[in-house]
């Protein structure tokens, strides 16, 4: 394989949370104002960029932070009962066979993904949790993940299933891969033009077949 590190988004890339996060917006939506999320608006909010979708749920930029640690707080939980992405145990196993280092770069707290890793037997195939509470911060932490590891832009691969991790991946110069089982539309992911396009966890095995 070509990459020497490979970073996992969490939420959507290798949790099903989904529903759940659904669940709690909802509770406490009320609270800050703001109108909540039928289940039948999930397919039209999957083709929205970050932008798109605060605008159309009229969700205030400045709320956005307090939204992201109540909610993660409140999915603490129930993170025991989330299911992983089915097929996603087999292959995080074979990939991390062939990379230096392994990792996570979520919106979600470290403590939600250490106790949900750890809970589906899956914690000592990464070396880092790393968390950012800004939905448009992930290109920094990005690039200090690199720095640390020493790597160069090429060296590393970010795994998400959103539209923002696409854009953070571009604007860090690193290689993306896009999921289509999250949150984003496999549509709206194309159009973004990541590195790679995945529809199953199995299609990470294509990597195996890359060398320098």
């Amino acid at each position: 394989m070509i990459y020497k590190t490979l970073v996992f988004d969490f939420d959507g890339t290798i949790a099903d949370t989904l529903g759940e996060t659904r669940l709690i917006f909802n509770r406490i939506a009320p609270d800050y104002g703001i109108r909540e999320v039928a289940e039948h608006e999930l397919d039209h909010l999957r083709h929205l960029s970050l932008k798109e979708l605060l605008d159309h749920l009229e969700i205030p930029k400045r709320r956005v932070p307090a939204l992201i640690s109540r909610g993660t707080g409140m999915m603490r939980s129930n993170i025991t009962q989330l299911k992983l992405i089915e097929g996603m145990p087999e292959v995080l196993t074979e990939l991390r066979r062939h990379v230096r280092s392994f990792g996570i770069l979520t919106s979600n707290a470290t403590a939600n993904v250490d106790l949900f890793l750890r809970t589906h037997g899956l914690r000592d195939q990464f070396d880092f949790i790393s968390s950012t509470s800004k939905l448009t911060g992930k290109s920094k932490h990005l690039k200090a993940i690199r720095k640390t590891f020493s790597l160069r832009e090429g060296e590393m691969l970010y795994i998400g299933d959103e539209l923002r991790d696409v854009k953070a991946s571009q604007k860090a110069g690193i290689p993306i891969a896009a999921v289509t089982w999250g949150f984003n539309s496999r549509e709206s992911l194309a159009a973004a033009e990541p590195n790679y396009l995945f529809d199953q966890p199995l299609d990470f095995l294509s990597l195996l077949t890359e060398c320098c």
